[in-house]
Order: C-alpha cells, then structure tokens, then sequence
C-alpha cells in the first residue's frame, strides 16, 4: 500500500533539510546521494551517469556550466534490452527555491513507488530515474530537460526499443480535486488512455491535457510512449515559497495510487 507520509518525509527532507538543488550545485549532488543511498537500501542497482550543462539564466538567475548527474536505479537481474518502463522524477530545483512541490514530490511518489516495486515486482520490471537539471537554463527545448535529454540520446537502439512506456512524476502535490495525466501532443496517446483507465480503478479523478514541460517530452520527441502526472498551478512555483507546506499527502497518495495501479496491469 502505497504510504503518503514516507512521500511527504522526502519532500520535507529535499525542501527543508537540503533546499534549492540547482542542477550542478552541492546541494543538488547532496539530495543525488539522498536518492542513492535509499534506492541502494531498498536492494536495487544504483548507478550515476553524469553530464555536462552549460551557462545560462535559469528563471531568472544567472546560472554557471558544470556537471549534473541522473540517478538510475534498476530492480536485480534487470536487463535494458527486455522491455520494461521508467518511472522518473526530476531532483533539481531553480536556484531560488527550495523545491517542495517542484520537484521533491515527484521524487518522494517515486522513492515509495521503487519501495512497493522491491516488494511487490510488477509483471515488467521498473528502471526509477532520478533526473538531474531539468530546470531551464534558456529558452527552448535545447536549454531545458538536460539530463533526460542525456539519457535518450545515450540509449543504444536495443535499449531504447526496450522502453515500453515512461512516466514523468512532475509537481504531483499541491491540493486538487484531480490528478492531471499528460502527453507532449506527439505521437500515441496509448500511455496516457492506459494511465487514465488505472486512475479509474483506483478511483482517482483525473484530467487529461497537453504540456511539454517535463522529462517525459523527452521520450516523447524520441518517438518514446511517454506521459506526465502533476502540473497543477500554484503560487509558490519557482520560488522560495515553494515549500512543504504547499503539499498535499493526499494528492501524493492519489498520484502513487494511479501509477501503482498501472503498474499492476504490465
């Protein structure tokens, strides 16, 4: 059973304990370590692929090159070239934010979502990604999404006709009376309708929309099946009042519910 209160313990610790996590900053590669550390503990295979980003000005603050990191946790015995799914989150922040509801709740569902898969292994096996500098450092798609951005463009072909869908767990906290579920517009909505039809067997009300601005267009450009939970508005969005207090458990809950049962039907 998916527990809310160990997602809301991480974004708490992510926001409060560590705070702003730009991409290429010690605060971010301390919250990487964070996602190792308990990743590891629950028996899977962690490994770090780092990446490079460039200079530039990430919601409004001037940001410098450096090295950002994708934490990549795999169930054992996993083999990347059989079909599977990727269930991802993006651990950085702006510069200016502590990152409660962007993005320590997508990785909080995360974290408790790779707790049940080591119990519980779905019938394909789950690769959680901990996505490093999604955060825009410009304008357009070049500057924004780095490390999935990294990450498919890395997948030899064998891997990458492995994927069988990937999920991006994105601003999934704030309180709503419904869970958005998302695609880029390109493409198969066939993720998206799968992803619906589980929040119908969990009982958690749902819109469909449209929206590019997370790790899963990343997939989707690369002709991927890929679709995002989360991105309801909320004031404190890129800012230091994004904090715990903006998050819902419930809405976490609602969010772990839908991807938990679609994974039950793989």
């Amino acid at each position: 059973m998916f527990d809310p209160a160990a997602a809301f313990a991480v974004v708490e610790h992510l926001a409060d304990g560590i705070g702003p996590r730009e991409g290429t900053s010690p605060g971010f590669q301390q919250a990487a370590r964070f996602v190792v550390d308990r990743l590891t503990a629950l028996g899977y295979q962690v490994s770090t692929d780092p990446f490079e980003v460039p200079a530039g000005n990430s919601w409004g603050v001037d940001v410098e090159a450096g090295t950002s990191t994708n934490v990549i946790a795999d169930p054992p015995g996993f083999d990347p070239t059989r079909p599977h799914v990727v269930v991802g989150a993006h651990l950085d922040t702006v510069p200016q934010a502590p990152g409660a509801e962007d993005n320590a709740s997508g990785v909080g569902v995360m974290l408790e979502l790779a707790r049940m898969a080591s119990a519980e292994p779905p019938g394909l096996p789950v690769r959680f990604i901990a996505f490093g500098a999604e955060e825009p450092r410009g304008e357009g798609d070049a500057l924004h999404h780095f490390g999935s951005q990294h990450y498919v463009r890395e997948l030899p072909a064998a891997q990458r006709s492995a994927v069988a869908g990937m999920v991006s767990l994105d601003r999934v906290g704030v309180v709503a009376d419904h869970v958005p579920v998302c695609t880029g517009g390109r493409g198969t909505t066939a993720l998206r309708d799968a992803l619906v039809a589980a929040a119908g067997t969990a009982q958690v009300p749902v819109q469909t929309c449209e929206n590019r601005s997370s790790d899963h267009w990343s997939f989707e450009k690369a002709e991927l099946p890929a679709a995002r939970l989360g991105s309801i508005p909320y004031d404190g969005y890129h800012s230091p009042g994004d904090v715990p207090a903006i998050v819902d458990p419930a809405q976490l809950d609602r969010v772990g519910r839908i991807v938990w049962a679609w994974l039950g039907t793989l």
